[in-house]
C-alpha cells in the first residue's frame, strides 16, 4: 500500500525532527594523513562549511606551519574556527566548545549537516562528549602554587602529583607547569585527584547524533607523507613565517610558538642549531606527534576506520567517505519517517 503524499507542513515538521536528533559529521585522522583535503571536497558535495577542529589554527598569522586553508579554499567553502586569537592570546578546549556548538546550532538552523574536521583529540571528545572543566580557578592557592615553583622547583610538585595522582601524572609532561599546577589545585580544592573528578564528571554527554570517520594508513607510508609535507611548508616560507612572528614580539615560549614547525625553526633562527637540522627535528617531531594522535583516536569510542594507500586517488577516497555519509544521513531520515525532507539528496558517489 502507497503512503500518501504529505503536505508541505507534515514534510518541513519532519525535516526539524531530524535536525533535533542534532547530526554532525566528524573526521580526524593524524597530521598530514590528508583529511583537510578530502573534507574541503566533501563539503563541497553536502552544501556546507568545514568546522575546524584544530588547536593551532585558532591563532592568527600562524598560517604555514599550522596548514591553514588558502584565501581561495576558503571563498569558496567556509572554513569556521580559525583565525580567533592572537598568538599571544589563551584559548582553551572550553572556548573552542562554546565556539563550535555555536556554529553546529546555526548550520542545524540553516538545515545544513555540520562537517567537524581536525586532529585535536581534546576538541573533539570535547564536542560530542561534553566537558567539565572542573572547579573554578582558586587565584589564592594558584599563587601558593607558584609561589612554591620558585622555591621547591616545578620537579618537586611534579613529584607530589605522582603520589596523590599518578594517572594524571602518567599523562602530563613533568615540565608542563600548566597542567601539573591544575592538577594540584583540584586536588587541594576538592581532596579528590584530578583523573578520578574527570573520570567520574567529565565526557559524559552526547549532545549530537554523530558519525565520526577515522582515516588511516599504513605508517611509513605517513611517514613519507610527513616527510614531503615538511618540505612543501619550508618551501612556502615556514622559516620567513617563524621569523615575522618573533620580529612582531612574540615569545618562542608562548604556547603557540611551541607548536610543531615554529618551535623548530625559532631554535635555527637564534642559532641554537643548523638549518637542516631544524628540518630533521621538524620530520621526527611531526612522527612523534602523528603517533600520539593516532594513540588518542584508537581510544576513542565509535570511531569508523578508513584505510587508505599512500596512491589511493583521491576522488576515490572522497567516494568512500561520501558513501558512508549517505547511509548515516538515511538511517537518521528512517529513524524520524521523513521522507522528501529538506536534508541533503542521497549523495552520488562515483562523480
Amino acid at each position: 500500500i502507497r503512503r500518501p503524499p504529505r503536505s508541505t507542513q507534515e514534510v518541513s515538521s519532519a525535516a526539524s525532527d531530524v535536525y533535533k536528533r542534532q547530526p554532525v559529521i566528524v573526521l580526524v585522522g593524524p597530521t598530514a594523513i590528508g583529511k583537510s583535503r578530502v573534507g574541503f571536497e566533501v563539503a563541497k558535495v553536502l552544501g556546507t562549511e568545514v568546522l575546524t577542529a584544530d588547536s593551532t589554527q585558532v591563532y592568527r598569522g600562524m598560517d604555514i606551519g599550522t596548514d591553514k586553508p588558502s584565501q581561495a579554499e576558503c571563498q569558496e567553502v567556509p572554513h569556521r574556527l580559525i583565525d580567533l586569537v592572537n598568538p599571544d592570546e589563551p584559548f582553551n578546549v572550553g572556548e573552542y566548545r562554546r565556539r563550535a556548538v555555536g556554529e553546529i546550532h546555526r548550520l542545524h538552523h540553516e538545515h545544513r549537516i555540520p562537517l567537524v574536521v581536525g586532529g585535536t583529540g581534546l576538541y573533539v571528545r570535547a564536542l560530542l562528549r561534553g566537558l567539565w572543566l572542573g572547579p573554578p580557578v582558586d587565584w589564592t592557592l594558584r599563587g601558593q602554587l607558584e609561589q612554591e615553583v620558585q622555591e621547591r622547583g616545578l620537579a618537586a610538585l611534579y613529584h607530589e602529583l605522582e603520589e596523590v595522582d599518578p594517572l594524571t601524572a602518567q599523562r602530563v609532561h613533568p615540565n608542563d607547569s600548566i597542567k601539573v599546577l591544575r592538577a594540584l589545585e583540584i586536588y587541594r580544592q576538592t581532596g579528590f585527584p584530578a583523573s578520578q573528578v574527570h573520570h567520574e564528571h567529565g565526557f559524559q554527554e552526547q549532545p549530537f547524533s554523530a558519525l565520526v570517520l577515522g582515516l588511516t594508513m599504513d605508517r611509513e607510508a605517513l611517514y613519507r607523507r610527513i616527510e614531503e609535507r615538511v618540505h612543501v611548508e619550508i618551501g612556502k616560507g615556514l622559516v620567513e613565517e617563524t621569523r615575522r612572528l618573533l620580529a612582531q614580539g612574540y615569545s618562542r615560549n608562548l604556547t603557540s610558538m611551541k607548536s610543531l614547525g615554529y618551535r623548530q625553526m625559532a631554535g635555527f633562527l637564534e642559532g641554537e642549531y643548523g638549518f637542516e637540522e631544524a628540518i630533521s627535528r621538524l620530520k621526527r617531531d611531526t612522527r612523534h606527534f602523528a603517533k600520539r594522535q593516532m594513540t588518542w583516536f584508537r581510544k576513542e569510542p565509535n570511531v569508523e576506520w578508513l584505510e587508505i594507500s599512500h596512491d589511493e586517488a583521491l576522488a576515490n577516497i572522497i567516494d568512500r567517505v561520501l558513501g558512508r555519509i549517505d547511509q548515516f544521513l538515511r538511517s537518521i531520515k528512517e529513524e524520524v519517517h521523513c521522507e522528501g525532507s529538506d536534508l541533503p539528496k542521497p549523495i552520488k558517489v562515483g562523480r
